[in-house]
């Protein structure tokens, strides 16, 4: 296993996990507004449109620098953006199948072109298969450096943009009245996205790109409502699922870094699911049992008073027997509702409280149909 000290002591252990990090954040923190927009499928299709990008950039070049390959990467799927954009305001097209066209077809070509560049005396020197699942070792500090930089300009961007991507995200139609151009807004975050995820396709690849930008977003998602404390949560959650996953992955030999990051990303979604306190699961059922048994003790309170109206006197006590026709009555029930203060319990017998008998007036006049 390896000791928390390396961090701090091993060069290389150190540049891939600052990384990491950072590639978390910013996926995290614009993976916020695709999941918002309802694109999830856009990191995916942007990231299988950058590999043609980066192949006929080295098969044009003939170089291997990381910098060329990605600049590629960027025009690729930056054009890919456009097309689904176009597909979807041109066309009948609903996006996600605008979506799914673009990420096949690019990925397609793409794979074509590396087929032609295996087949090439120098192919063995290319080294692009990396892109396809990502090799995080190969990082070194200008990878990181350039993370930072784009991190630093989005944040910059989000900050002095803020209002006019939330009037984006929530209420389109409102900002064309208000005189904005939804589409240089819209184009802004499309290419920022396209731009977090080319910086990504180093460290996590083409195929699990599209899980290190939305999974993040999507575990913020259960625990908040508001835009601003998500896309923190977002990109908090991303940080530190980069800077574990690669603990974990340093921690054992012949273990990919990409997938060991995406797996930690998906223990946060999955926690997120259950535990969190307004959209969890847990808690979701926590308050429909709840919900369940207090109808239960409204339903038997309601009885209760059926019986109780008859007579003037609200607290002549009642046989607990008479109950017995009343379909899931139980002692339990009873107990909850002497608990309530809603009835008073002598021996076997029951009688409204005060209370009781409000709580049961109003409950049976709300539910009397008007005429």
């Amino acid at each position: 296993m390896m000791d928390i000290t390396s961090f701090f002591t091993d060069y290389t252990l150190r540049t891939i996990t600052l990384g990491t990090a950072v590639l978390g954040a910013i996926c995290g923190m614009l993976g916020s507004f695709a999941v918002l927009r309802k694109q999830s499928l856009l990191g995916d299709a942007i990231s299988h449109a950058a590999l043609p990008g980066i192949a006929l950039a080295f098969l044009f070049t003939g170089l291997k620098d990381s910098n060329v390959l990605l600049m590629g990467a960027l025009v690729s799927g930056f054009i890919g953006t456009v097309w689904i954009r176009g597909i979807v305001t041109k066309t009948h097209l609903k996006t996600d199948t605008a979506l799914g066209l673009i990420l096949s077809l690019f990925f397609g070509f793409g794979e074509l072109v590396l087929s032609y560049l295996k087949k090439q005396p120098d192919a063995n020197q290319a080294g692009l298969d990396k892109y396809l699942f990502g090799q995080a070792a190969t990082l070194v500090e200008s990878d990181v450096i350039l993370m930072i930089i784009v991190t630093g300009i989005s944040l910059v961007i989000m900050l002095l943009f803020w209002k006019e991507f939330k009037l984006l995200l929530f209420d389109k139609n409102y900002a064309l009245t208000l005189g904005f151009n939804t589409r240089i807004i819209d184009g802004l975050i499309s290419f920022f996205i396209v731009l977090a995820i080319v910086i990504g396709l180093q460290t996590v690849g083409v195929v699990l790109m599209s899980a290190m930008l939305l999974a993040p977003a999507a575990a913020a998602r259960q625990w908040t409502n508001s835009l601003g404390v998500m896309v923190l949560l977002a990109a908090v959650f991303g940080a530190v699922s980069g800077v574990v996953g690669t603990g974990i992955s340093a921690s054992y030999n012949n273990l990919s870094t990409g997938p060991v990051i995406v797996l930690v990303a998906s223990v946060f979604v999955g926690f997120s699911f259950v535990f969190s306190p307004s959209r969890g699961l847990l808690f979701k059922q926590i308050r429909l049992v709840r919900n369940r048994r207090d109808l239960h003790l409204k339903k038997t309170l309601q009885f209760m008073y059926s019986i109780v109206e008859k007579h003037d006197d609200i607290s002549r006590p009642h046989a607990i027997r008479i109950l017995n026709q009343f379909q899931g009555y139980s002692k339990g029930t009873l107990r909850q509702l002497e608990e309530k203060n809603w009835i008073e319990i002598k021996g076997d017998t029951w009688s409204l409280t005060t209370t009781g008998f409000h709580t049961a007036q109003n409950l049976y006049n709300n539910n009397v149909p008007q005429s």
